[in-house]
């Protein structure tokens, strides 16, 4: 069976799925997927360098907000 974020396993009931995967230098991009949806990745084109954040209610689900901090450039 397919779980969410392709995840190994289901999570419990009530419980939210995630995964997030930091990515190899500029080779291939970091990525996170909350609940199935993918918040951000290369595809979306809404990741950079340094820290890339997905802020999330963590009672609906809903994605808040989404940005990036390039710690690099200060």
């Amino acid at each position: 069976p397919r779980h969410k974020c392709g995840n190994q396993k289901s999570c419990p009931q009530n419980h939210f799925a995630f995964k997030i995967i930091s990515g190899a230098a500029n080779v291939v991009g970091p990525s996170i997927c909350f609940d199935d949806m993918v918040l951000m990745s290369s595809v979306k084109n809404n990741i950079g360098r340094g820290l890339n954040i997905a802020v999330v209610n963590g009672t609906s689900g809903q994605l808040l907000k989404a940005d990036r901090f390039d710690m690099y450039a200060g």
